[in-house]
């Protein structure tokens, strides 16, 4: 079980959920929030990962803006976090990032895994940190195609996603076809396990599994 602690950044200071694993680490893991917060799912993310043996830190990017923002799922809460996702940036969430990463260095090699808004940024990550990187769903990747990744990128989205369109997942293997990326019979946010509306079990631990298997091969 994680607590929350505070993490210095360019910008001022943030909270973030740190869960460590019981034993000896395999490396470090920044968790990217959705446009919800570090709410009760991203913190459940996090502490699963460190149950998997890596040393683990969910920023609160929104604090750079509004402090303590964590958000239920209906559609006054969408619009909320989009304006505050809108206002701290990727560039400046990769900054975030980046003193995350800085500390977790002291657990091995350092990678990123983020969800919806928190998948773009961890695009970004590969590319301006050199961070290997899983992009859940990322709706703001297509900003980001043309730029090269200088570490590895695992990309998944469903094909039902609303918010992405088949084309765009088609770019991601288009313009970076050195990267893997998978889609899934399902729709967007499909790994939120504590929403029934979207949680999709078998999409979610299926992406799990190749998720486990590439940050085994380039973390530890």
């Amino acid at each position: 079980m994680g607590h929350w602690t505070t993490l210095d950044t360019p910008d001022g200071q943030v909270a973030a959920w740190h869960a460590t694993p019981a034993s000896s680490s395999r490396g470090g893991l920044v968790v990217i929030q959705e446009i919800f917060g570090v709410n009760e799912h991203i913190r459940a993310v996090a502490d699963d990962y460190a149950a998997r043996g890596y040393e683990v830190l969910a920023p609160a990017f929104f604090d750079l803006e509004e402090k303590d923002v964590q958000l239920p799922y209906d559609q006054e809460s969408v619009q909320r976090g989009l304006a505050l996702a809108n206002a701290v940036g990727l560039e400046r969430a990769v900054e975030v990032v980046k003193s995350a990463a800085t500390l977790l260095t002291r657990a091995g090699k350092v990678g990123t895994v983020g969800y919806c808004w928190g998948g773009s940024v961890a695009l970004l990550s590969a590319i301006r940190l050199g961070l290997p990187s899983v992009s859940y769903y990322g709706g703001r990747n297509t900003q980001l195609l043309d730029e090269t990744p200088k570490a590895p990128v695992m990309f998944h989205f469903g094909e039902r996603d609303a918010s992405i369109r088949p084309e765009a997942i088609q770019a991601h293997r288009e313009k970076l076809p050195q990267m893997q990326t998978f889609v899934y019979p399902t729709g967007h946010a499909f790994n939120r396990s504590i929403d029934p509306t979207h949680y999709d079990a078998d999409s979610a631990e299926r992406a799990l599994e190749r998720t486990l298997g590439f940050f085994a091969a380039h973390l530890g």
